[in-house]
């Protein structure tokens, strides 16, 4: 063999042996190594290593960055339809029966508000209002949030006074600044409708209609919604699509289950902890002053404590918060990466037994802006 060309196959060997040498340090490294090498903005290898650790089943990832009291699950894909109570079972007549309902304003004293008027499809079943309007164009104190995953989460409310969605689906028809009407005046002009005496029979089998009929066709279309957010990039990378995130989306789930310690209280397919939290919101003594959960249970613990709302669809649903004065998504990120606000309580609140505490559960993050950019872009695949 000539020398040169002996030269040349001798070249390649050694680029192929640091082809693979380089190669088995990314992909056969130990993931938490090259994990725990990751900065603000990985390069090419940090990419790399982010694509071989999430492109893993999720129950080979490393663990999220959780308090010790934390019960999490792992992130997961949502179900066709929201698990369903033994007392009312799921059929898809009573679902379309709910839908029917849910889109009707007869449900409303006025004959002009519908549960859609505060939750349109439109809108990720939100309404983009800081707080919605009711009746007489009443505006109410509260954000309407997001009815996707309502199937999901127990309890219901910002507040949590409803354990359940058929506890909860009557409860704004009775609402003087929501629907002003009552349950009995409603069964009442359904029983007299064209339409919904047959429609009920068909969907229950049993007659006459009645508010827990009502209740549970409502619950039962509610518990489809999460069909809503099921072509997501985050739900088909969760079904296994590992190109439905970018690298950005991707640095920004690893910071969400590390860094920025959002599986605190977001985990699971609702994303969600169904518990109640302070995050320094409650505007005590001030303008906007709502108590939360304490106006429920009378605890002085619950003082502006509010159930930790679902994050699917969440960029889409805005403005943010019990009350919505965050316009700005990424408002909500800064406040959340400085450790949220801790009032102090003026001289003449040093001894209020009700001024609220803000949950240590919110520490500062310490989260740079390339950080922030990429936790921003993973929760607009939610």
């Amino acid at each position: 063999m000539p020398l040169r060309r002996c030269h040349t196959y001798k070249t390649m060997n050694r680029l192929m042996l640091l082809t693979l040498s380089f190669s088995t340090c990314l992909l056969g490294a130990e993931p938490d190594d090259c994990l725990q090498r990751l900065g603000a903005q990985p390069d090419a290898a940090g990419y790399a290593c982010l694509r071989q650790t999430y492109g893993q089943s999720p129950d080979r990832w490393p663990a999220p960055h959780v308090d010790a009291d934390v019960n999490w699950q792992e992130l997961s894909a949502l179900p066709d339809i929201a698990p369903t109570p033994a007392h009312n079972p799921f059929s898809e007549a009573k679902a379309r029966l709910g839908e029917q309902l849910f889109f009707d304003p007869a449900l409303s004293r006025s004959g002009q508000i519908a549960c859609a008027s505060c939750h349109e499809p439109d809108l990720s079943f939100a309404d983009g209002r800081r707080v919605s309007f009711g009746h007489g164009r009443a505006a109410g104190r509260r954000n309407a949030p997001s009815l996707v995953a309502s199937g999901l989460v127990e309890p219901l409310f910002w507040d949590g006074r409803a354990q359940t969605l058929e506890a909860q689906a009557l409860m704004p028809v009775s609402d003087p600044l929501e629907m002003a009407f009552s349950v009995e005046e409603l069964v009442q002009r359904l029983r007299a409708s064209t339409d919904y005496p047959t429609a009920f029979a068909n969907a229950f089998e049993t007659t006459p209609l009645d508010g827990q009929q009502i209740a549970a066709a409502l619950a039962s279309y509610q518990r489809t919604l999460v069909r809503a957010a099921r072509n997501t990039r985050f739900e088909r990378f969760m079904r296994g699509r590992q190109d439905a995130l970018s690298d950005q989306q991707l640095h920004g789930l690893h910071l969400y289950r590390g860094k920025a310690r959002c599986m605190n209280c977001h985990f699971g397919a609702a994303l969600a902890d169904n518990r109640f939290h302070n995050a320094g919101m409650t505007y005590y003594g001030r303008k906007y002053q709502d108590l939360g959960r304490y106006e429920v249970t009378g605890k002085v613990e619950d003082v502006g404590r509010f159930r930790t709302p679902s994050l699917r669809l969440v960029s889409r649903t805005g403005p943010w918060i019990h009350n919505g004065l965050f316009p700005d998504l990424m408002g909500v990120l800064n406040f959340y990466n400085v450790g949220m606000p801790r009032p102090k309580p003026r001289p003449e609140q040093v001894d209020d037994p009700l001024f609220p505490m803000t949950d240590p559960r919110f520490e500062p993050l310490g989260l740079a802006r390339d950080e922030l950019l990429a936790l921003r872009s993973f929760l607009d695949t939610l």
